[in-house]
């Protein structure tokens, strides 16, 4: 069960749009959904579901604050994961 779980989590990262995500909030520490949408130059409906996919395998976390809901990575294992990869490429 742990082994599907690990497996399931990288399977979420894999994935261009979302390790450039992963990557723009490691840099920034938290971002809106159109900050997001922007950096990727994404439609508003690919973004949200990128953002789903992370949120739902526990790789993300959003907040809300006013109107706005900020995304950050919830481990910052993950954060070191997505620095790991930057360096190999």
């Amino acid at each position: 069960e742990k082994l599907d779980c690990m497996v399931n989590r990288l399977k979420a990262i894999s994935h261009p749009d979302r390790i450039t995500l992963l990557e723009l909030l490691q840099k920034k520490e938290k971002a809106t959904v159109s900050e997001i949408q922007a950096y990727l130059n994404l439609e508003q409906a690919s973004t949200s579901n990128h953002l789903r996919l992370l949120r739902d395998q526990q790789i993300v976390i959003s907040k809300r604050v006013g109107k706005n809901k900020y995304y950050s990575i919830k481990h910052v294992v993950v954060a070191e994961i997505i620095s790991c990869i930057s360096r190999c490429a």
